[in-house]
Formats: structure tokens, sequence, C-alpha cells
């Protein structure tokens, strides 16, 4: 199976700048850096002990902030390499990386034998850390030729991806076995890695406790605040297709008792704001951007967020958050978004049926009373009007609790780390 993964990503080869290109049309992909996933390298790699994180997303790049922080601290790391894959992580991972000497960002090249082998070879990393789910066969391989450690931390692997891995089991078994250590996210991962092949798997819990919460959220924006200060809100955050409606549903049987209410939404992928805005036309609602907050007032229902990075300062703001992607049927088996940010905030979490992905998350959230399940916008409505009457106080005790179970596991991923890493 590794020969006919080798085989087809070399077909592929003369075809990738092209695809490359149509993910830029498709604004995908970033405009002029696209070509770092060719392993087209400007910046130098310098001398000194190399730290090399990989994430994919927003979600992973958040996670892995203070795992950052930690090597930026560490004088015997001279450099830390962070890439990713998409635009949004990306944007966030430049910021940071344009305030951290130490720190550079590229993005990851395609899992093409000559291009992971370019990319190794200029910056020759001292140890290599994927996060959560990042496994390309390729690159893994390559890595285990040249002898850099390797590890995966915040290890998930969901039933649906379990299953795909299973179809191949001995190709499973030589890329999972490549792995110096996994640190898992939760029990049900540690099963399927033992499974797969992994053979060092350690469970510490999700390292999505350990995020550091930003100090901007904090400076929120006196005309924002002037705007909302009389009105009742309820946030609506990394929701998909058909959840928006679902929101303005229960945005409206919410308004039958609760007159000054505010809904905002956040769409996991801000690039459908504009279909969303459309779709809820119908509804003849005051539907205001957030990118136009000026055009806002008593009369605005939903207030509709259209730029990234900005999810906290709403949580901030918000007491009650309905976290999407957990009332799409079709994703059951790929179902929830992170709670851990916004129960952090203080906010109380509602989510639908479908959280898969965050299951023991879940669990622990609900045991500590800031988390509950609903079945449909009826629920949604009638959990959040309640809780609206009652003038509840946002639960900070548990931000602190949640604060300091992950610096836990952020202490324990560090110990393990140092005992397979000579600097």
């Amino acid at each position: 199976m590794i020969f006919w993964y080798k085989i087809l990503t070399y077909i592929f080869y003369p075809f990738a700048k092209f695809y490359l290109i149509f993910r830029i049309l498709k604004k995908k992909e970033h405009s002029s850096r696209y070509k770092e996933k060719l392993s087209k390298i400007d910046q130098p790699r310098g001398n000194g002990f190399l730290v090399w994180i990989h994430v994919a997303s927003v979600g992973e790049a958040m996670s892995v902030l203070p795992l950052i922080d930690r090597y930026i601290k560490e004088l015997n790391v001279e450099k830390i390499l962070i890439t990713s894959i998409t635009l949004s992580s990306g944007r966030i991972l430049e910021k940071k990386s344009n305030t951290e000497k130490k720190l550079i960002h590229q993005f990851l090249p395609l899992d093409i034998d000559p291009l992971v082998k370019k990319f190794l070879e200029h910056w020759k990393p001292n140890m290599c850390i994927f996060i959560d789910s990042e496994v390309w066969p390729n690159l893994i391989l390559n890595i285990d030729k040249k002898k850099i450690p390797l590890f995966l931390i915040n290890a998930r692997i969901t039933k649906k991806s379990f299953d795909r891995w299973k179809l191949f089991l001995n190709f499973s078994k030589n890329i999972f076995e490549k792995f110096n250590l996994c640190l898992v996210a939760n029990k049900e991962s540690e099963n399927y890695l033992k499974v797969l092949g992994a053979k060092n798997i350690k469970n510490y819990g999700n390292l999505k406790f350990s995020n550091i919460i930003n100090k901007q959220t904090k400076k929120l924006d006196n005309n924002l605040l002037n705007k909302i200060e009389k009105r009742k809100i309820w946030c609506a955050a990394s929701t998909h297709p058909s959840e928006e409606i679902l929101c303005v549903n229960s945005h409206l049987q919410i308004k039958k008792k609760i007159n000054n209410i505010l809904t905002i939404i956040i769409p996991r992928h801000i690039e459908r704001v504009e279909k969303i805005k459309n779709e809820l036309k119908i509804f003849n609602l005051k539907i205001i951007l957030s990118s136009d907050i000026d055009q806002m007032d008593d009369k605005t229902d939903i207030l509709l967020v259209n730029s990234y990075g900005e999810t906290l300062k709403y949580f901030n703001i918000s007491k009650y958050v309905f976290l999407g992607k957990s009332l799409v049927k079709s994703l059951i088996k790929d179902g929830g978004q992170n709670p851990i940010e916004a129960a952090r905030l203080g906010c109380k979490v509602f989510h639908g049926p479908y959280v898969s992905n965050f299951v023991e998350t879940y669990e622990y959230l609900e045991k500590l009373g800031v988390s509950k399940k609903i079945n449909n916008f009826e629920e949604l409505s009638a959990s959040i009007t309640e809780e609206l009457k009652e003038e509840k106080p946002k639960n900070y005790d548990v931000g602190k609790k949640i604060d300091n179970y992950g610096q836990d596991i952020m202490n324990n991923i560090i110990m393990e780390l140092k005992k397979h890493i000579n600097y």
C-alpha cells in the first residue's frame, strides 16, 4: 500500500501547482504564499535546536499556543517552526510569528515525496510535533528515515477516520508505529491508536483545556458595548449549513417573551456569510454584518459575524452559547465543536446530540454544570429563555477550574516530551 500511495502522489506531482492555483481561485489558498506548499522556501533555517510543530486548522492552532509559548521561553531552543494548512490558521500563526523572533510560520508542503524531502532538508528539525489528527504518510516515512524524534500530541482519531485507516491496517501500522510517542486527547482515540499500531500511547487529557485566553478578549470595542448594553444576548458559534435557520427560529421563539433579544451568529466558515444572509431574508429580520457594526441599533435582530479571530470577543459578552456541528445528523460520525473556550469565559454551553468529537469534554463540562444537550430549536429557545429570565451570573469559577486542569495537562505533556529529547 505504501508503494501505491507513493505512486499516486508522484502521478499527482506535475499537477500540484495547477491544483493550488485552482484553490486560490476558490479563495482557499494564499495568493503568493501557496508556493510554500511546493517547498519554495524563502526564510533561512539558521543555527541551533529547531522544534517543528504542525497543525491543520484554527482549532489546533489555538490549542498549541501555550506549547509554543513554553518553547519560546526554553533557552536551549533557538527556533520554532510552525506549519499549518488552512488560510485561517495561517492568519493566526502569522500574527504570532510577527511578534516573536524565535517563531517562523510556513504552510506545510503537499505530501509528495520530492516536496517533503526538500522541506526536511531545508529545515532539518531536531524534533517534530504533529497536533491532533495530522498524519501524512510520505512526510512521516521521511522523518523516520532521518531518525528525527516524532510525536503526535493531542491525538484525536474519530470513528470515521478510524474506519478508513482500518481498511488498510498493515499500511496504517507502518505509519503509526513511526511515532515515538502519542499523547491522546481521549480514551476513544487511545483505543483506536492501539489497533492502528501506535506503540507508546499516554492519555493526560485534551490539550485544548490549556488554551491561553487572549487578553484582547477583555478589551471590548466601546462602540459595540454601547450598542448592546441594554440587550439580552446569546451566541451561536461554529454553525454549519441548516443550523443558522435553526438559530433564527430559536431567536423568533425567544423574542416572543424577551423583546430586546440579540442573537449573534458566527458561522464555522465565514465565506458562507453572504449565502446565509440571503437565506435568512425570508424571516424579515434586521440582520447586520459585524463589519457594518455602525449600522447596528436597538432594532437589530441578528449580528452575523463575517471576520476571523473574533469568536472569543463575542463569547466574552454572551452568557449563553450554542455550539454548532451538533444538530446536523449527516455529521453524526464527525460531530461537535470545541466547547472549552466558551466555558472558560463563563458561558453556559448548549449543544445538539451529535458531538462524537468531544464526548469526554462535554461529559466533564456537564459535571461542572455548564453544558446542556438540546435536540431541536424548540428546546434551545426554551432553555435560553429560561436562563435569560433568571439572570444568572457568569461561571467564572468554572473558568478557574478549567485553567488549573489545563495547566496540569500542559505540564504532563512537556514532561513527556523532555524524556525523549536531548537539547
